[in-house]
């Protein structure tokens, strides 16, 4: 299950069966669990745990130091959950100071040569598609889609179900449920993510008129959404209200296409 080439240092613990390609380095301090598949030419290092049934493609660098001019060399963590996928050239940096860890869920798709910076915390079955980039400390909800290029300025929260179109510019908090364009910018809901999410059709009715009172008047956003709570009773409404009342960044607005 281990090819010859493959350099796995003594104080690495690599599970039996997990697959290990050609050329592949497994540095100490690094966990695989059971049935991963790993290489060729992959790098993990770091204090790095990983979980099951995760899949490592060629030229994929996992857990190295972050890019943060104040990281002290200290041996700093990553946490990977189950059954992630990471394509040919995929980087993710581990945390940049010993209290803290970067995270990356379960059931994500990373394709070729997308980023996720250190501190960054990742849900479950998200998809970043090609040159996908996150800064560090980035926090990404569950079942969020990023398209190619797409790129995420560091502390910034995006919200569950969204949908980041390709070469979206990224610097203040997404809202749950929309569609970015542009930089900062919304151009709807993401309905075909809330349709394949099993969202029932009251609740996207509702969502729709909480949109718009946010986002298409002419008015505060902090006042509209302080309005709303006492309108809006529905689960998914609610979350993206308290959503835009807690962002200490700001909240991408509306662009008309």
């Amino acid at each position: 299950m281990i090819h010859s080439t493959a350099i796995i240092d003594s104080k690495a613990e690599v599970d039996s069966t997990a697959e290990v390609g050609p050329y592949t380095v497994i540095d100490a301090g690094v966990v695989v669990g059971p049935e991963c598949s790993i290489g060729p030419y992959v790098h993990l290092t770091g204090k790095t745990t990983i979980g099951s049934r995760n899949t490592f493609y060629a030229g994929s660098v996992i857990g190295q130091a972050p890019q943060d001019f104040k990281y002290d060399g200290s041996p700093t963590g990553l946490t990977i959950g189950d059954q992630n996928t990471f394509r040919e050239g995929v980087t993710v940096h581990r945390s940049n100071n010993v209290d803290g860890s970067t995270v990356v869920g379960s059931s994500n798709y990373f394709m070729v040569n997308s980023h996720v910076g250190h501190n960054s915390e990742i849900g479950d079955q998200c998809v970043f598609a090609n040159g996908a980039l996150l800064g560090g400390h980035v926090t990404v909800a569950d079942r969020v889609f990023m398209s190619s290029y797409a790129a995420v300025h560091q502390f910034i929260r995006i919200g569950r179900l969204t949908m980041l179109q390709g070469g979206s510019k990224i610097s203040k908090d997404v809202p749950p449920f929309t569609i970015t364009t542009g930089l900062n910018g919304l151009c709807g809901l993401n309905q075909v993510g809330l349709r394949r999410a099993e969202i029932p059709p009251e609740e996207r009715k509702e969502l729709k008129a909480v949109y718009r009172q946010l986002f298409l008047q002419d008015r505060p956003i902090t006042q509209a959404a302080k309005a709303a709570q006492s309108e809006f009773v529905r689960s998914p409404s609610l979350e993206l209200l308290k959503f835009v009342l807690s962002s200490s960044q700001g909240v991408c607005a509306h662009r008309d296409r």
